[in-house]
C-alpha cells in the first residue's frame, strides 16, 4: 500500500470518528432533553394543578406553562380566581424544574410552609407567591437563587425572623414581603442589595432602630417599611436615596426631628411620616420638594409655626399635617397649592381666621379644622368646595352667621361647637347634605328637618336656640362616619366620644330598619320570575305598584342635564320624582359599544353577581393560546380587536366624567364575540366590589401589564391604561406576551427590530400592502405606549384617532 493512500485513510478514520461521536451526543441530548420533559410532565401531574390534563399531552401546550424551544418549562405562570385551591406548595417537585425562570402563583390558596427544595431552581429570577396562605419562616435556601431580580411573597402569613443571607441575592431589584407576620431587626445584609429599587416590609412586627444602612441602596425608588414597631431616628443615610419616589415609614414608634436633609430627595412624590413621636419644627426646606403629591406628617409631635415655604409646592394633592402641636396662623400662601384635593389640619393649636384664598381652590374636596383655636366668620364661597366635598370646623371660636354660597355643593358639614349666632336659612340650600352637625352653638329660629335635605343621613342641631324639634337623628342603617384610610394599627388613644358614638348611632340605625321594613312590607311587591327548590330567587322590588322604564324617562325628561345631581366615577346620577310623590336617585351607567355589556344583577344571601352579556369566543388570552384558534385570527381581525379596545378605553379616558382609569387591562380581559370583534370586560369591578377603591393607591393589575411607575408611584393616572394598552396590542401582533421584549424595544438597540420579529409565527406574513401598513401603524402606537416615561406615552384618544386614520 501506497503512503499516499495510508494517510488518506487515517483522515478518513478520523473524520468518521468525529462525525459519529457528534451523533452520539446529539442523540445523547434528545434523549436527555425527552427525560427532562417527561420529568416535567409527571411533576406538574403529581400535583392537583393539572388533574383535568391527559398524562399523554405535551405539557408544554398546557395553562400556565412556558417552555423554550428545548421543550423545557421555563415560565410557571398561575394567577387564580376565588374559587381556585391549588392546596400545599410542597407538592411540586422543584428538583424537575431546572431551566425555570419564573413562577408565579398567586391568589391560589396555597397552604404550608416554603419548601427548602426551592433553593434548587438555580436559574430562577422572578419569584412571586403573593396573596397566599403560607405559613413558617423564610427557608435558608432562599440565599442559593443568585439570580434572583424579583421576590414577592406579600399577603401571607409567615412567621419568623429575617434569617435569610440576603447579601447572596446582589441582583435583586424588588423585594416584598409586606403584610405577613414577621418578626425580628432589619438585617444588616439589606445594606449589600445594591440593586435594589424597591424594599416593601410593610405591616410586619419588625423592631429595632433603622439601624440599618440605607446609604449603599443609590438605586432605591420605592420604600415602605409602614405599620411595623421600628424606632430610633430617622437617619441622615435616607438622604443619599436621591431616586426615591416613595417613602412610607408610618405607623412606626420613631423619634427625633425631621433632618432638614430630605430635602434632597427631589423626585420623592409620596412621603408618609405620620403616626410616629417625631419632634421639633417643619423644616421649611421641605417645600423644594417640587415633585411632591402626597405628604402625610399627622399624628406627631410636631411644634411651632406651619412654614409658609409650604405653600409653594405646586404639584400637592393631600396635605395632613393633623394631630400635633402646630401653632400659628394657617399660611395665606396654602392659596396657591391649586392641584391640592385634600387638607387636614385638625387637633393642633393653630389660631387667626380660616384664610379665604383657600376656598377658591377648585380641586379642594376635603377641608378638615376640627379641635382647634379658629376665630372669625366662615366665608360663604366655602360652601362652594368641589363636589363631592368634606368641610369640618368644629370645636374652634368660629362666630358670625352662616351664608353659605348658593349653589352649595357640600355633602359633609360639621360647624359643632363653635359661638356661631343668627338663622340657619342658608344651610338649607345645601340640598345634597348627607352629614349634618350645627350642635353647640347659638342658633335661633326654625329648626332643620330632614324633609330640607332629601339624601341627609345624620342631622344634629342639638345644644341651640331653635324653634321645634332638635338633637340627633338618623333616617339611614348605613350611615356611619369614619375616617377614612384607616390604619391598620391605632397607637394613639382614640376620645370616648369617637367610639362610643358609632356603636349608638348604629343600634337606632337597627332599630329604624326593623320599623320600617314591618311598616313598609304589606306595599312591596316582590316580582319572583323562578322560584327554585333551593329558594334562591332573583328579586326586584317595587313601591306603589311596578315603576316602569317608561316613568324614569318621563320624570327625567329623558334624563335631561337639569336632573342630574352629580356624577360618579361610571355614571351620572339624576334626580326622579314620581307621580306617586317618591323621589329615586337614578344612576345611569355609562357604556360604549366596545365594553361589555352589563344585562342585571341578582342579590342573595348566599351569593351576589353580576349578569353580562356571554362572548362565544372567550378571551383574548385564550384565543392566542389555542394555536388553532389562533390561525383564525387572521391578522385584519387582530387589527381590528385592538381597535375596538383602543376605541373604548378613549371613550373612559375622555368621554366620561370624571375620567374613568380600568386599571387592569390585559388579554385575559378582553373578550370577543363570535364575530371576533373586542370588548373591554371586567370594566369597573374594583369600583362595584369597593366603592372607595377610586380613592385608594393600591396595586391593581395583572403582572406583566402593570405600567414600570406602579413600582414606586401612588398616583392613579390614564397612562397606565395606555401602558396596558400597549402590551396588548404587541400581545395580539405577537401572538404572545412580549415578556422581556419589552425592555428591549424600549432600549436604544431596538430601533432596527425587524417587524417580521415581532410578528406572530403561527401566521404567514402579510402580502397584502394595506395590511401590512395597518400593522406598522399598530406596532409604531404600541412602542410608543410602552415608553418608560408616562408622560411620553401618548393619550388613548391621539392613539384611537392615529388607528383610524
Amino acid at each position: 500500500m501506497c503512503p499516499t493512500s495510508s494517510k488518506n485513510l487515517t483522515v478518513h478514520m478520523h473524520n468518521f470518528t468525529y462525525v459519529f461521536m457528534m451523533l452520539v451526543f446529539v442523540l445523547c441530548k434528545a434523549s436527555a432533553n425527552n427525560f427532562n420533559k417527561s420529568l416535567e410532565g409527571k411533576a406538574l401531574l403529581s400535583t392537583s394543578w393539572f388533574k383535568d390534563r391527559n398524562a399523554s399531552s405535551d405539557h408544554c401546550t398546557w395553562y400556565a406553562i412556558i417552555c423554550n424551544r428545548a421543550g423545557s418549562v421555563i415560565s410557571i405562570y398561575f394567577p387564580c380566581d376565588d374559587n381556585e385551591d391549588l392546596g400545599d406548595l410542597g407538592s411540586l417537585d422543584f428538583a424537575s424544574f431546572p431551566d425555570l425562570a419564573e413562577l408565579y402563583i398567586h391568589n391560589c390558596k396555597l397552604e404550608g410552609s416554603i419548601p427548602e427544595q426551592i433553593g434548587l431552581l438555580s436559574n430562577l429570577t422572578y419569584l412571586s407567591l403573593s396573596g397566599n396562605q403560607l405559613t413558617g419562616k423564610l427557608p435558608l435556601s432562599f440565599a442559593d437563587l443568585t439570580r434572583l431580580k424579583y421576590l414577592d411573597l406579600s399577603n401571607n402569613n409567615l412567621t419568623g425572623k429575617l434569617t435569610v443571607s440576603f447579601a447572596n441575592l446582589t441582583r435583586l431589584e424588588n423585594l416584598d414581603l409586606s403584610n405577613n407576620y414577621l418578626t425580628g431587626k432589619l438585617p444588616v445584609s439589606f445594606a449589600n442589595l445594591t440593586r435594589l429599587k424597591s424594599l416593601d416590609l410593610s405591616n410586619n412586627n419588625l423592631t429595632g432602630k433603622l439601624t440599618v444602612s440605607f446609604a449603599n441602596l443609590t438605586r432605591l425608588e420605592n420604600l415602605d417599611l409602614s405599620n411595623n414597631n421600628l424606632t430610633g431616628k430617622l437617619t441622615v443615610s435616607f438622604a443619599n436615596l436621591t431616586r426615591l419616589e416613595n417613602l412610607d415609614l408610618s405607623n412606626n414608634y420613631l423619634t427625633g426631628k425631621l433632618p432638614v436633609s430630605f430635602a434632597s430627595l427631589t423626585r420623592l412624590k409620596n412621603l408618609d411620616l405620620s403616626n410616629n413621636t417625631l419632634t421639633g419644627i417643619l423644616p421649611a426646606q421641605i417645600a423644594g420638594l417640587r415633585n411632591l403629591y402626597y405628604l402625610n406628617l399627622s399624628r406627631n409631635n410636631f411644634t411651632d409655626l406651619i412654614p409658609q415655604s409650604f405653600g409653594s409646592m405646586a404639584n400637592l394633592n393631600f396635605l395632613d399635617l393633623s394631630d400635633n402641636n402646630l401653632d400659628g396662623p394657617i399660611p395665606s400662601s396654602f392659596g396657591n397649592l391649586s392641584q391640592l384635593q385634600y387638607l387636614n389640619l385638625a387637633m393642633n393649636c393653630i389660631s387667626g381666621s380660616i384664610p379665604l384664598d383657600i376656598a377658591y381652590l377648585t380641586m379642594l374636596g376635603h377641608l378638615d379644622l376640627h379641635h382647634n383655636r379658629l376665630v372669625g366668620a366662615i366665608h360663604p364661597e366655602f360652601g362652594k368646595l368641589s363636589y363631592p366635598s368634606y368641610l369640618d370646623f368644629s370645636s374652634n371660636q368660629l362666630s358670625g352667621n352662616v351664608s353659605l354660597a348658593n349653589p352649595c355643593s357640600l355633602l359633609n358639614l360639621n360647624l359643632s361647637w363653635n359661638l356661631m349666632t343668627g338663622a340657619i336659612t342658608s344651610v338649607r340650600d345645601c340640598r345634597y347634605l348627607e352629614y349634618l352637625d350645627i350642635s353647640g352653638n347659638h342658633f335661633v329660629g326654625k329648626a332643620l328637618n330632614h324633609s330640607d335635605f332629601p339624601y341627609l343621613l345624620f342631622l344634629n342641631q342639638s345644644q341651640n336656640h331653635l324653634n321645634g324639634e332638635t338633637g340627633w337623628s338618623s333616617d339611614n342603617p348605613t350611615s356611619g362616619y369614619s375616617e377614612t384610610n384607616e390604619h391598620k394599627r391605632r397607637k394613639k388613644p382614640v376620645p370616648i366620644l369617637t367610639v362610643f358614638l358609632p356603636i349608638i348611632v348604629g343600634l337606632c340605625f337597627l332599630v329604624v330598619v326593623y320599623f320600617f321594613i314591618s311598616r313598609k312590607k304589606a306595599t312591596i311587591k316582590i316580582i319572583q320570575p323562578e322560584i327554585t327548590k333551593h329558594g334562591d330567587v332573583c328579586t326586584i322590588m317595587n313601591y306603589d305598584g311596578r315603576i316602569a322604564y317608561e316613568d324614569f324617562i318621563k320624570a327625567t325628561e329623558g334624563f335631561d342635564r337639569k336632573y342630574r345631581i352629580g356624577t360618579g366615577g361610571y355614571g351620572s346620577v339624576y334626580e326622579a320624582k314620581l307621580p306617586s310623590g317618591q323621589t329615586f336617585a337614578l344612576k345611569k351607567l355609562h357604556r360604549h359599544k366596545s365594553i361589555v355589556k352589563l344585562y342585571g344583577f341578582c342579590l342573595h344571601n348566599k351569593c351576589n353577581f353580576l349578569v353580562y352579556e356571554y362572548m362565544e369566543k372567550g378571551s383574548l388570552f385564550c384565543a392566542l393560546s389555542d394555536n388553532e384558534l389562533a390561525i383564525k385570527v387572521d391578522w385584519m381581525k387582530r387589527v381590528n380587536i385592538i381597535k375596538d379596545v383602543a376605541h373604548a378605553l378613549a371613550y373612559m379616558h375622555h368621554d366620561c366624567n370624571p375620567p374613568i382609569v380600568h386599571r387592569d387591562i390585559s388579554s385575559n380581559n378582553i373578550l370577543l364575540n363570535s364575530e371576533m370583534e373586542g370588548f373591554v370586560a371586567d370594566f369597573g369591578a374594583a369600583r362595584l366590589l369597593d366603592p372607595d377603591s377610586s380613592n385608594q393607591t393600591v396595586i391593581a393589575g395583572t403582572l406583566g401589564y402593570i405600567a414600570p411607575e406602579l413600582a414606586y408611584s401612588m398616583i392613579v393616572s390614564e397612562k397606565r391604561d395606555v401602558y396596558s394598552f400597549g402590551v396588548v396590542a404587541l400581545e395580539t401582533i405577537g401572538g404572545k406576551h412580549p415578556g422581556e421584549l419589552l425592555s428591549y424595544l424600549n432600549s436604544s438597540t431596538s430601533h432596527g427590530t425587524m417587524l417580521e420579529n415581532i410578528l406572530d409565527q403561527r401566521l404567514s406574513y402579510p402580502t397584502d400592502r394595506l395590511i401590512e401598513k395597518e400593522i406598522l401603524r399598530v406596532c409604531h402606537v404600541a412602542l410608543a405606549c410602552i415608553l418608560t416615561d408616562p408622560k411620553a406615552r401618548p393619550t388613548m384618544r391621539n392613539v384611537s384617532r392615529e388607528l383610524s386614520r
